[in-house]
């Protein structure tokens, strides 16, 4: 079997998933060549399965088209045309599309070919702009448009940034061309995401979770001298929190109130901060901008109490799996697919915004320990990588 992937870039999570996937499949004997686009984030490689998209010239105007009109997905005809001409040389069983904004793509055309070129296709969703006029998130903004169709955005300046607002124009086009495709299939990384899509216009077709996962081998129970070297007590609750764009978002200012609110017997750890955000925080926080590789931060997982993920918009966030899988427990809002990775027995969910609600679990949690290591671990192993990127094989070779 053949299989074509298309994904925005070979790095990052998606990216990582993506080559994954590629590198199962070819070890049960299909073949597979993976597409993303040509940028500076692009880490280099040789591999003549990968295809490049497009150029930094091509990228600059479709950014300047979307930023300027309003028309992100509507550019970039010459790197679409080459793209659909070597998805035609290559032939393929399966087209699998991962994230396809991010100014490299012109939709229309790329759909249009997919609803002649008569293949199977299945789409991942790893967050909600498939099925918006803009947006790949909205639960922040508490905007239920796009179940019927989105206008006068909120959003219109976030990602991916635009100076006008054409969410009406955007939204009537992904109908129009992403419903074409009659045998398409999706998957989506959590339950939460499969559910929303069931009340948008995709809600036709047949759609599979596929949780993401982790590297087990890596992400373990691991000896650390993280509290030593930062002045954190055996008697001492340290609470960690993870982001790599720290924001609202990512709950920042929850991580703030609590080290004002907070007695001095508790320590509260964020890893991936900017120079910018440390100017902001309360001195009794400690930071680490960035860790060296995942092993040291699989170290700093396991000196930690508690995870903490006050996240307010996430699909699947692979920082639970991590904690989880280096056995402390996740305290999380119940916010996206977040609290789908957790038991009863390894964590605990609040309400979004319940700061008070969060508070008290996480006094709660530290003080009585409820959580054991080897819960956490147990739950750990239903996110083991290799298994998830054998389930997309396996969805490959039953469609």
């Amino acid at each position: 079997m053949k299989i074509f992937e298309i994904n925005s870039g070979n790095y990052g999570s998606t990216g990582n998933i993506a080559l994954n996937i590629a590198k199962t499949a070819r070890e049960r004997g299909h073949e597979v060549k993976v597409a993303y686009r040509k940028s500076r984030s692009v880490i280099a490689s040789n591999d003549e399965d990968e295809v490049l998209i497009g150029s930094s010239f091509f990228g600059l105007t479709h950014r300047i088209v979307g930023e300027y009109l309003g028309l992100e997905g509507c550019s970039s005809v010459i790197p679409t045309l080459k793209l659909i001409k070597q998805i035609k040389a290559f032939d393929p069983d399966v087209i699998h599309l991962h994230i396809l904004h991010g100014w490299y793509l012109n939709l229309p055309l790329l759909f249009s070919f997919l609803s002649k070129f008569n293949k199977k296709v299945v789409w991942t969703m790893h967050d909600c702009w498939a099925f918006t006029g803009h947006c790949p998130h909205f639960q922040l903004a508490k905007c239920d448009k796009w179940k019927t169709g989105c206008e006068n955005c909120t959003q219109y300046r976030e990602y991916p940034y635009s100076r006008v607002d054409n969410s009406k124009f955007l939204y009537k086009l992904k109908k129009k061309y992403f419903t074409s495709i009659s045998n398409l299939t999706i998957a989506t990384p959590s339950s939460w995401i499969a559910d929303l899509i069931k009340f948008s216009f995709l809600s036709e077709f047949e759609t599979k979770v596929i949780n993401n996962g982790i590297d087990l081998t890596v992400f373990k129970p691991s000896e650390s001298d993280f509290r030593a070297l930062n002045g954190i007590g055996d008697n001492q609750h340290s609470i960690l929190g993870v982001a790599f764009d720290w924001s609202e978002k990512k709950g920042l200012d929850v991580f703030k109130k609590l080290a004002n609110d907070l007695e001095s017997d508790y320590k509260i750890v964020l890893i991936g901060t900017t120079e910018e955000i440390e100017a902001d925080l309360p001195e009794n926080i400690i930071t680490v901008r960035k860790t060296e590789n995942k092993k040291e931060l699989a170290s700093i997982y396991s000196s930690a109490d508690l995870f903490l993920n006050p996240t307010r918009e996430d699909t699947f966030p692979t920082v639970n799996m991590e904690a989880l899988a280096c056995g402390t427990p996740v305290l999380t809002f119940k916010t996206g697919g977040s609290p789908e990775i957790i038991s009863d027995e390894c964590g605990s969910v609040v309400e979004c915004d319940d700061y008070e609600g969060l508070k008290n679990e996480v006094i709660r949690i530290c003080k009585t320990k409820p959580y054991s290591e080897e819960a956490c671990l147990n739950r750990a192993k239903a996110f083991d990588m290799n298994d998830k990127f054998k389930e997309y094989v396996k969805l490959y070779e039953s469609i």
